[in-house]
Protein backbone atom coordinates (compact mmCIF):
# COMPACT_ATOMS: atom_id res chain seq x y z
CA UNK A 1 0.00 0.00 0.00
CA UNK A 2 1.36 3.42 -1.00
CA UNK A 3 1.85 6.04 1.73
CA UNK A 4 -0.47 9.05 1.39
CA UNK A 5 2.52 11.42 1.28
CA UNK A 6 4.84 9.22 -0.82
CA UNK A 7 5.55 11.91 -3.45
CA UNK A 8 6.39 14.51 -0.78
CA UNK A 9 8.57 11.99 1.06
CA UNK A 10 10.55 11.42 -2.14
CA UNK A 11 10.87 15.18 -2.71
CA UNK A 12 12.06 15.60 0.90
CA UNK A 13 14.61 12.80 0.43
CA UNK A 14 15.88 14.68 -2.64
CA UNK A 15 16.40 17.85 -0.56
CA UNK A 16 13.09 19.72 -0.78
CA UNK A 17 12.05 21.75 2.26
CA UNK A 18 8.73 20.53 3.66
CA UNK A 19 6.10 22.48 5.58
CA UNK A 20 3.22 21.16 7.66
CA UNK A 21 -0.17 22.87 8.16
CA UNK A 22 -0.56 24.03 11.77
CA UNK A 23 -4.31 24.28 12.49
CA UNK A 24 -3.73 25.99 15.85
CA UNK A 25 -1.86 28.94 14.31
CA UNK A 26 -3.67 28.57 10.96
CA UNK A 27 -0.48 28.76 8.89
CA UNK A 28 2.21 26.61 7.30
CA UNK A 29 5.29 25.97 9.44
CA UNK A 30 8.64 24.38 8.61
CA UNK A 31 9.03 20.78 9.63
CA UNK A 32 11.80 19.84 12.03
CA UNK A 33 14.61 17.71 10.55
CA UNK A 34 13.23 14.54 12.21
CA UNK A 35 9.47 14.85 11.90
CA UNK A 36 7.18 11.81 11.57
CA UNK A 37 5.14 11.59 8.40
CA UNK A 38 1.60 11.56 9.82
CA UNK A 39 -1.09 10.60 7.31
CA UNK A 40 -3.59 12.76 9.23
CA UNK A 41 -1.60 15.96 8.61
CA UNK A 42 -1.21 18.14 5.52
CA UNK A 43 2.26 18.71 4.08
CA UNK A 44 3.62 20.68 1.15
CA UNK A 45 6.89 21.64 -0.47
CA UNK A 46 7.89 25.06 0.82
CA UNK A 47 7.15 27.58 -1.95
CA UNK A 48 9.84 29.90 -3.25
CA UNK A 49 9.53 33.37 -1.72
CA UNK A 50 8.16 36.05 -4.00
CA UNK A 51 10.74 38.73 -4.85
CA UNK A 52 10.38 42.29 -3.60
CA UNK A 53 8.83 44.79 -6.01
CA UNK A 54 10.87 47.90 -6.80
CA UNK A 55 9.03 50.92 -8.17
CA UNK A 56 10.23 54.38 -9.21
CA UNK A 57 8.11 57.51 -8.91
CA UNK A 58 8.97 60.70 -10.79
CA UNK A 59 7.55 64.21 -10.53
CA UNK A 60 7.48 66.28 -13.71
CA UNK A 61 5.73 69.65 -13.77
CA UNK A 62 3.44 68.99 -10.77
CA UNK A 63 2.41 65.54 -12.04
CA UNK A 64 3.51 62.21 -10.58
CA UNK A 65 4.46 59.30 -12.86
CA UNK A 66 5.28 55.75 -11.82
CA UNK A 67 7.57 53.32 -13.67
CA UNK A 68 7.86 55.17 -16.95
CA UNK A 69 10.97 55.50 -19.11
CA UNK A 70 12.46 58.97 -18.77
CA UNK A 71 15.50 60.83 -20.06
CA UNK A 72 18.36 61.07 -17.55
CA UNK A 73 17.68 64.71 -16.62
CA UNK A 74 14.37 63.70 -14.97
CA UNK A 75 15.76 60.84 -12.89
CA UNK A 76 17.14 63.04 -10.09
CA UNK A 77 14.72 63.93 -7.31
CA UNK A 78 12.69 60.81 -7.93
CA UNK A 79 11.62 58.25 -5.31
CA UNK A 80 12.45 54.56 -5.21
CA UNK A 81 10.00 52.45 -3.20
CA UNK A 82 10.39 48.77 -2.33
CA UNK A 83 7.40 46.59 -1.48
CA UNK A 84 7.63 43.18 0.22
CA UNK A 85 6.95 40.51 -2.40
CA UNK A 86 5.02 38.33 0.04
CA UNK A 87 2.84 40.86 1.87
CA UNK A 88 2.77 43.82 -0.54
CA UNK A 89 3.63 46.13 2.36
CA UNK A 90 6.06 49.01 1.95
CA UNK A 91 9.56 48.03 3.09
CA UNK A 92 11.46 51.19 2.26
CA UNK A 93 11.41 54.45 0.32
CA UNK A 94 14.40 56.46 -0.81
CA UNK A 95 14.77 59.84 -2.50
CA UNK A 96 17.20 59.64 -5.41
CA UNK A 97 19.13 62.88 -5.65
Amino acid sequence: MKHKHAELIHAWADGAEIEVWNPFFRRWTECSPYFPWDEQKEYRIKPEPKPDVVSYIYKIHHTWFENITLPAQYISNSIMVIYDGETGKLKSAEVIK
